[in-house]
Formats: structure tokens, C-alpha cells, sequence
């Protein structure tokens, strides 16, 4: 048996985020961004719109390397890809790059628990420098944190990184009075502890006096699933919410029918990625290639610990 290896595929869906809420995924065929060579992919897609171009933030990642980082594509009108370039490279993984604006200011809040903080980044030059600004103390690590204006507080959900569980089954949120905090943690958290529906993946929306938010349903696997939650009443002391049926890519998705866990609003349109599940040999050839720099890695934490 090969081993399964998860590919993630960027799209466009030719609709507002409210028809995809109130109406599902339609059965026209999305549009695809390239997916790149293979065993690489670009996921967790959040888009900001610039002079008319259509700038659309992901994570990149490489089996061979088995880091993440932040590269942005900018599209022209016809959806065509004019520029990839990279944006945001750490020692650590990067994924789930948040953009959003504050004050005429534009931020990022990426994915980073692997680094022990979750760090806020400002634009210095849009698209592609960026400079930490803030850091945002929450109750312990937070996985895909998902900031949100709503009702004079500013909001982060996020799923608590504290064991593989609690990240894909755990949503705790947390307020302020400003982006820039300070930050203190909701008292019903968690608000949901259910691997159907807690682990946010995607762009919220302010619908009246509603909050509905893209969760992702990880109980057959991660990211198996995206699932609308909507938040009737939301305080600092008050949370009630219900949670819809989970969304799936139909036969219009083609191969990429496997997983589905970003949705993300971007005006007119709606970024989102699915998955294939990869059962080829490829992988071992992958982990092959690796193996020399595996072991070098080990034998010289050895040394430096022998010395």
C-alpha cells in the first residue's frame, strides 16, 4: 500500500460568498489556478482586490522541503496568472495567510503556532513585504487564527494548538478593542469541541446582525469539508450559534473531490481549495530524495550536542 499524501488545488468560484451561503456550491465548473509541479500545492487562499487586479495570498508547500510560506498571485481580468512571487519565508511553517484591512492599513495575521507566537504583519509595499507589527498573546498556540470587526470588538477564532485534537476539533475565540489587542479570551471557551466543526478555514462575513464563519469539518479527515457556523448572538460573555451541513465540490471538481477547507469571501468572487489524495509511488521517491538530508540533520544536532 502507498503511502496517502494530501494535494491541494486554489480556485475561484464565479459567486459572493452570501449566493454560496444561501444556495450551496453550484454545479459550474470552477476556476482552477495552476497546481504546479508534483508533490507541491498551494492552499488556504485569501484574496484582496487592488486597482483592479485580484491579488490571491497562499500558502506553498513542498513534500521535499515539508515547510510552508506565503506566496501571492496576481490575476488579470480574465483570471490569468501575471505574477507569483514569494512574500513571506520563515524558518518555521507558514500557512493560512489572513489579509485584511484596518484603518487604511493592510495586514496579514499568517499561520505560524510551529514558531511559539502568532505574529501580526503590516504591508510595507503591497503585495509582497511585509513587517511584523504586533504579537498577538492568546491563551496558549493558535491554528488558523481568523480576525473579524464585528459589533465595535475586534474577534480572533482559532483552534488552540495545544494537542492534534484540540486543532482540529477545538474553536476558542478571543476579543479586543483594537487589532492591536490587548487580547483576553472568551468565557465559554471552547465555544465548540467537535471534529464536524471547529477549526476555522476561511474569511468570515458580517451579514446584518449576524457573524457566519467557514469551519472545517475534520471528522473523516482534515479538511475533509467546509461547514457555515452563524452566530445569532455574540459578547464577551455570550456566544449562540448553529452550524449548517458540510460543503463538498461536486463532479465539477473533478479529481479534487477529496477535501475542501478554505472558503473565503473576495467581493464579487470566492477563493477556496479542494483536495486529491495521492496514493502513487511518488511519495516514497520523494521521502527517498530526502533522506541524505534527514540524517545530516541528525548526525549534526549529534555533534553539537557531543561538543
Amino acid at each position: 500500500m502507498f503511502p496517502r499524501t494530501d494535494i491541494w488545488r486554489v480556485g475561484i468560484l464565479p459567486a459572493p460568498i452570501e449566493d454560496i451561503i444561501a444556495h450551496g456550491i453550484s454545479d459550474a465548473a470552477p476556476i482552477w489556478l495552476p497546481a504546479g509541479r508534483a508533490f507541491t500545492y498551494l492552499a488556504d487562499p485569501f484574496g484582496m482586490w487592488r486597482d483592479g487586479r485580484l491579488h490571491v495570498f497562499v500558502e506553498t508547500y513542498d513534500y521535499r522541503t515539508r515547510r510552508g510560506g506565503i506566496d501571492v498571485l496576481t490575476l488579470d481580468n480574465r483570471n490569468e496568472v501575471v505574477d507569483q512571487r514569494p512574500c513571506l519565508r520563515k524558518p518555521w511553517h507558514l500557512s493560512y495567510p489572513f489579509v485584511f484591512e484596518d484603518e487604511g492599513e493592510t495586514f496579514m495575521l499568517p499561520e505560524a503556532h510551529k514558531s511559539g507566537a502568532l505574529t501580526l504583519y503590516r504591508a510595507e509595499r503591497f503585495p509582497d513585504v511585509w513587517t511584523p507589527v504586533s504579537d498577538v498573546v492568546l491563551d496558549g498556540g493558535a491554528v488558523d487564527a481568523t480576525p473579524v470587526f464585528f459589533q465595535g470588538l475586534w474577534w480572533i477564532f482559532y483552534a488552540p494548538a495545544t494537542d492534534l485534537y484540540s486543532k482540529m476539533s477545538v474553536l476558542n475565540a478571543a476579543y479586543a478593542p483594537s487589532v492591536m489587542g490587548p487580547w483576553k479570551s472568551h468565557v465559554l471557551n471552547p465555544l465548540r469541541d467537535d471534529p464536524a466543526g471547529a477549526r476555522p478555514g476561511g474569511m468570515p462575513v458580517v451579514m446584518g446582525d449576524t457573524l457566519v464563519i467557514p469551519l472545517q469539518d475534520c471528522s473523516k479527515t482534515y479538511g475533509g469539508a467546509v461547514r457555515m457556523l452563524t452566530i445569532r448572538k455574540l459578547s464577551p460573555d455570550i456566544f449562540e450559534a448553529e452550524i449548517a451541513l458540510p460543503m463538498v465540490g461536486g463532479d465539477a471538481f473533478g479529481r479534487y473531490v477529496d477535501g475542501f477547507h478554505t472558503l473565503s469571501a473576495c467581493g464579487p468572487i470566492t477563493l477556496f481549495d479542494a483536495k486529491t489524495i495521492d496514493r502513487s509511488i511518488g511519495k516514497w521517491r520523494v521521502d527517498a530524495g530526502r533522506a541524505p538530508v534527514v540524517i545530516g540533520k541528525a548526525v549534526r544536532r549529534l555533534l553539537q550536542g557531543t561538543t
